[in-house]
């Protein structure tokens, strides 16, 4: 207590490294699996969600350019608090991907959920399974929009200002209103 009787609020502790994780999804129901992957990592030992941006709409990204013929994919990006060391926490967003139906058979292929991270504490890595910042982040709205919406002052390492990447990032996005019933 303190002395005007009045008991102070527990702070949560911060003993693990701050982490940005991109979420997108563009088959079978895009909202739910968003959701339903955040859970599973909120579940998940050594994890915990700090911060969840709204989602957003964009068209489907492929290798040679965006395809109007895909479905859109529903993005949202979280920041976490993780005591994960990057490749756990890898091993544990692809465990989520695979139990929420990820099929890896196309690069950049349509896809019921797929999970990056983007940051981790800063670290510059290029490790042959992680590559750390995600090496096309900062070229993408997708990511850096909504990342916006929920820490307006990030940084990502190497790259400079989040809120200065977005401006240049060409991607098309929109927030995404729900279903127009």
């Amino acid at each position: 207590m303190t002395p005007g009787g009045v008991t102070p609020k527990p702070q949560r502790l911060r003993v693990g490294h701050p982490a940005v994780l991109a979420f997108g999804g563009n088959i079978g129901d895009r909202e739910a699996t968003i959701h339903a992957a955040l859970t599973a990592l909120e579940a998940t030992p050594g994890i915990h969600l700090d911060a969840v941006s709204p989602l957003y709409e964009t068209p489907a990204l492929k290798l040679d350019g965006i395809d109007h013929d895909a479905p859109a994919y529903l993005n949202a990006v979280a920041v976490i608090d993780t005591i994960l060391d990057p490749l756990a926490l890898l091993e544990a967003v692809n465990a989520v991907e695979d139990a929420l139906g990820r099929v890896r058979e196309e690069r950049w292929g349509d896809r019921t959920i797929d999970i990056d991270i983007v940051d981790y504490d800063g670290i510059v890595s290029d490790d042959e399974r992680v590559t750390l910042p995600h090496p096309r982040a900062a070229e993408r709205a997708f990511v850096l929009v909504p990342w916006l919406d929920i820490a307006p002052d990030a940084q990502l390492t190497g790259h400079g200002r989040v809120a200065d990447l977005a401006a240049r990032a060409t991607d098309p996005v929109r927030r995404y209103e729900g279903n127009a019933s």
